[in-house]
């Protein structure tokens, strides 16, 4: 026994040892400064013309999934309209399906063709498309679309990823050290993780680093004015099923949208496009830590601000906290994990805000079938507080819509929307994120068509089953909660 005491501080030293070099790595991703020009709050710009668009997937009358599109027929329009340049930004732009077999629309040749086409036609366009190394298997397989319009002139500039924080520093160490420098290529010894065909060892280790550039936005010129969408949506042939949403406006905020994506760019090794020297890429745009969260709105006018990173958190916990009794609050999400945004909700509801939550059940991926991690066991913490929730009724397709609205007393909205879940990854600098917060009168468009939209999905209507009880897809299972927690918090996880 005395033996054993005395050996005890050294076991405690050696224990306090490992966990100083599990968790030093974290610290010093915190402490890593990002690339300049990302973590954005832009101004509030006064709104133009701007638009909400969904794509909706729904369950009819006989028993039958439907969908209902309006997101790439906006997008296409946009670039057959361009005569100076188109940025298009998106993290999925491929032609895999998985295991779901043919896709609803072949969304990325649709895209492709119609980049080609525009570029063809006018020769002086400057067409770039930014891409996260995702669409290749991270070097490991080629896309051949990309081939197809870098041959027809248009750029395709792939995001420097290793500029950017470690989500799970604790793998990213291994990676850094062991596999990175040795960079990656077409191989045969795994299957490939996306379709058919074979890669490196190295892709599949490249994947495990949980690295994105998650944006999906498009921007271009239209007439004398600039245009710019920002969606949830991506141009992918196994997410065409997808529910989504979008939203496209014009006016000064889309000079804010491309000057976060001239950040991209530069870090990516590319020199940022200048829209001209009618544009001034200078005005209204300013980092998030001295912008506002949630600028005051006007009870008249709607404005259109960019957000970026933990600028979209700032926005979205701002927008929680401002709601009280008689404010209600519209909650539609893909993925939701985060702590912050969670304690904001439960504490919303305590407030006596009118509260509906729609999640994925996070069951559907590509032909496979998942676990219900991190959707469930945050939708029992969150009825537990009684905040009410209700599930998108998928069948095979993901509810991947991000969308908050939030009604206050004084006939006055917010609505946040785009890339980003809300988890740790989208929300706390790691992954690159883009998201639009509309504000202005709750009758006002496109806060009024939003609304309508997420009722839809709360109340269904004949002939369209959107979503369903939550007793459906319920689960206390604590193992899952706790997988939840440490994946979040360690970083490893694919949300």
């Amino acid at each position: 026994m005395l033996i054993f005491r005395k050996k005890r501080p050294r076991l405690w030293l050696a224990l306090l040892s490992f966990a100083g070099l599990l968790f030093l790595p974290y610290g010093c991703q915190m402490l890593r400064p990002l690339p300049p020009g990302l973590d954005v709050a832009g101004a509030e710009h006064p709104a133009g013309e701007i638009a909400f668009l969904r794509d909706l997937s729904f369950v009819d009358e006989d028993g039958r999934r439907r969908s209902d599109q309006q997101i790439f027929d906006a997008m296409l329009e946009i670039v057959r309209g361009a005569r100076r340049f188109i940025v298009l930004d998106v993290f999925l732009y491929n032609d895999y399906v998985g295991a779901g077999g043919a896709p609803d629309r072949y969304l990325a040749a649709e895209l492709t063709a119609a980049l080609i086409a525009q570029k063809r036609a006018w020769p002086a366009l400057t067409v770039i498309v930014i891409t996260d190394p995702v669409n290749t298997v991270y070097g490991g397989a080629p896309f051949a679309q990309f081939a197809e319009l870098e041959a027809a002139g248009i750029e395709v500039v792939t995001t420097r990823l290793e500029s950017l924080r470690d989500s799970n520093p604790v793998y990213s160490l291994f990676w850094n050290v062991f596999a990175r420098p040795f960079g990656n290529g077409e191989g045969s010894l795994m299957p490939n993780p996306f379709g058919d065909g074979r890669v490196s060892l190295r892709s599949w280790l490249r994947l495990l680093n949980f690295k994105a550039n998650h944006r999906k936005t498009l921007i271009a010129d239209r007439g004398d004015g600039l245009v710019g969408l920002v969606t949830s949506a991506n141009p992918h042939d196994g997410s065409s099923a997808n529910t989504n949403f979008a939203l496209r406006f014009d006016g000064p905020a889309v000079l804010d949208l491309l000057a976060t994506e001239n950040a991209v760019l530069d870090f990516s090794g590319r020199e940022p496009l200048d829209p001209g020297p009618e544009f001034d890429l200078g005005a209204g745009l300013a980092p998030s830590a001295t912008s506002p969260s949630v600028p005051p709105a006007s009870s008249t006018a709607t404005t259109v601000q960019i957000l970026t990173e933990n600028g979209i958190k700032r926005g979205v916990l701002g927008a929680i906290e401002a709601a009280g009794a008689g404010d209600a609050l519209h909650l539609a999400m893909f993925y939701l994990s985060d702590r912050d945004v969670i304690a904001a909700l439960e504490a919303a509801q305590a407030r006596g805000v009118d509260m509906r939550v729609v999640l994925d059940p996070n069951k559907d991926a590509f032909g496979r079938t998942k676990g219900g991690v991190p959707a469930r066991p945050v939708a029992h913490e969150l009825t537990s507080s009684d905040v009410p929730i209700r599930w998108c009724d998928t069948h095979g397709e993901q509810c991947h819509i991000k969308l908050l609205l939030v009604d206050y007393r004084d006939g006055t909205s917010v609505l946040i929307g785009g890339s980003a879940n809300f988890t740790r990854r989208n929300l706390d600098n790691f992954n690159l994120e883009t998201n639009v917060a509309v504000r202005g009168p709750r009758d006002s468009q496109p806060i009024a068509v939003a609304r309508a939209f997420l009722e839809l999905m709360w109340n269904n209507e004949p002939g369209r089953l959107v979503s369903v009880d939550y007793a459906v897809y319920a689960d206390d299972s604590l193992l899952k909660t706790l997988r939840s927690r440490f994946m979040e918090a360690s970083g490893l996880a694919t949300f």
